[in-house]
């Protein structure tokens, strides 16, 4: 007899843990499949959150609705698990040159940022060894989360509850008909929602979406002397995780790459951390993961063109952290009460490409 369900979850990583979270809240079932990767993009980013970002200096986008969200989500695991996940500090954003600096102050006249950025006539905090030849502005209500420590609670709670399955995926096993799915002989669920990260560029529902796969790389620090209270970011971003470590990261590099730690990565988030301080460190680890992009930099979200049963949940890139939990919640109202997804996440907005994959797939040799 199959084991019903009405999600079936593929990945673990942030939109998983996020959209399983709030189809749990909600009282349904879900079953969650993840091979489990200690590399994974989830595992190897640093978390931010942060809510002025780009060459451009501008608020990120639908920050009003995504940061409410944000909060409230890792307020709740925290609450539930009884440990802390969320990590709100201020982000000192350096300047790199005179030209930035001009740029920025003379936007600041006319408070583009609301109250996500400090007065800049108060200047930057008084920290240690920092160097900021330029200046800089002190960012508000943004931090880091923990998305290891997240990851591995919510794990454990899944296996102990029988809601994750640490296997493989099987593409051939799963079977859409006008009702839902069937995975195997032992599942049935009313939706699969894939959660891949970048190997959705291998789904064969799925892989007509836009997707390039984007290597980072992240450095574990010792720099006891470092502030604790402080994001910084100039070329790269230096998080405070405690017990005299940072984090330091992220490289960007697009295919071909291979997904080991590099010589290159190494020295270039070295050399970007001697120009942000004088204080002594040492590196004591290197990791490497693989983020999802989307050509237009929005995430993916929605039932595929021909079998409804069908969904995915994809393209977060570097700012999944913030994204996650809002978008969990407008694809859960989708799903269940038919409400329209957000124009821009939709992937309708690449109905043609989906049109062209299967025009060539019909088309004889």
């Amino acid at each position: 007899m199959q084991e019903q369900a009405d999600y079936l979850i593929i990945g673990h990583g942030i939109a998983g843990v996020t959209l399983g979270w709030e189809l749990r809240r909600r009282g349904l079932r879900v079953v969650v499949l993840d091979e489990h990767q200690p590399n994974s993009a989830t595992r190897v980013a640093a978390g931010l959150i942060n809510p002025v970002a780009g060459k451009r200096f501008a608020l990120a986008w639908r920050i009003d609705d995504l940061l409410p969200a944000a909060q409230q989500f890792y307020q709740a695991l925290e609450a539930e698990f009884g440990r802390r996940f969320f990590y709100e500090m201020p982000i000192l954003k350096l300047f790199s040159s005179v030209r930035e600096q001009n740029d920025v102050l003379s936007r600041s006249a006319d408070q583009p940022w609301g109250d996500y950025v400090a007065d800049p006539a108060l200047g930057l905090p008084n920290v240690p060894g920092l160097q900021h030849p330029f200046g800089g502005l002190q960012l508000k209500h943004g931090g880091w989360v923990d998305t290891t420590a997240l990851l591995d609670a919510l794990c454990t709670q899944g296996r102990e509850q029988g809601w994750l399955r640490t296997e493989t995926f099987v593409p051939e096993l799963l079977v859409p008909d006008e009702l839902g799915v069937s995975y195997g002989r032992e599942l049935r669920a009313r939706y699969v929602v894939f959660c891949e990260g970048a190997t959705v560029v291998h789904n064969p529902w799925f892989s007509w979406l836009p997707v390039t796969p984007n290597q980072g790389e992240v450095l574990d620090v010792e720099a006891p002397e470092l502030p604790t209270g402080y994001v910084l970011n100039r070329g790269a971003y230096v998080v405070p995780l405690g017990n005299g470590q940072v984090r330091v990261g992220a490289t960007y590099r697009w295919p071909p790459f291979e997904l080991q730690p590099t010589a290159e990565a190494r020295a270039e988030l070295t050399q970007r951390l001697h120009e942000l301080t004088t204080v002594p460190f040492a590196v004591v680890g290197q990791r490497v993961g693989v983020r999802p992009t989307v050509r237009d930099r929005k995430p993916l979200l929605g039932k595929h063109p021909v079998h409804p049963a069908l969904v995915v949940f994809n393209g977060l890139g570097s700012k999944g952290v913030l994204l996650a939990p809002r978008l969990a919640q407008v694809l859960a109202d989708a799903l269940e009460f038919e409400k329209e997804l957000w124009p821009e996440v939709n992937i309708i907005r690449y109905q043609a490409l989906y049109t062209a994959a299967a025009s060539a797939t019909a088309s004889p040799a």
